[in-house]
């Protein structure tokens, strides 16, 4: 069974999560640490439970969901995995973020690029790729099967959907994503988003304006 503990990190209030398993092998997702008080809460947690990071993912490379890359590689070694399509959105944010006031230290660049379609593995668990552009050109979502949730990044949220105004954004796009690649998940799938509260893949079906 997979674990999942959430953090909101940053600014921009940017929901990051890391997930273990009964082998104490853990996967880090989305790192917003953005000062040392995040930092070390995120450090804390994984000293507590005695985990082991063996996996940095990244469900796409804006500037709020890759803050803490830096600290992760030199915590604890790990590069970021993430689909090829998102690289050129990571080499970007040097040139705008500093403009908004925020500071940025530079991410390491993949060695291992993620597919649109497969999985990755940690401990006893498996994380499946569901490829979902429209946020952002080349976004990923991940289902885990056996438990049934998805870590959807800024995908689909509660009552909403990623804004698509951002360089790669497609309002067309992630509208056909969430419905043809999300919406066939169960409806009791909890989702677990990039920003705000968690939802259901049913509940949205249900409830979300934008997608009626």
């Amino acid at each position: 069974m997979i674990n999942i503990k959430q953090f909101t990190f940053n600014p921009v209030s940017e929901n990051t999560y890391v997930l273990f398993d009964e082998t104490n092998e853990c996967v880090i997702i989305d790192p917003g640490m953005y000062d040392a008080t995040e930092q070390n809460a995120m450090v804390r947690f994984i000293q507590e439970k005695s985990l082991k990071p063996v996996l940095l993912l990244n469900t796409h490379c804006h500037y709020d969901h890759v803050f803490g890359n830096k600290f992760v590689y030199d915590q604890w070694g790990l590069k970021p995995q993430f689909h090829k399509g998102e690289l050129y959105v990571l080499q970007a944010i040097p040139g705008y973020v500093p403009q908004m006031g925020l500071s940025y230290e530079l991410s390491p660049e993949p060695e291992v690029f993620l597919q649109e379609t497969g999985s990755v593995k940690f401990g006893n668990s498996q994380l499946e790729l569901i490829f979902a552009p429209g946020h952002s050109p080349a976004h990923l979502c991940f289902y885990a099967p056996i438990d049934n949730f998805l870590i959807g990044g800024d995908v689909l949220f509660y009552t909403s959907i990623g804004r698509t105004d951002l360089p790669g954004g497609n309002h067309s796009q992630l509208i056909s994503s969430i419905k043809n690649n999300l919406f066939i998940l169960p409806d009791n799938c909890k989702v677990y988003p990039g920003h705000g509260q968690p939802t259901t893949i049913g509940f949205e079906k249900q409830n979300n304006p934008f997608l009626q």
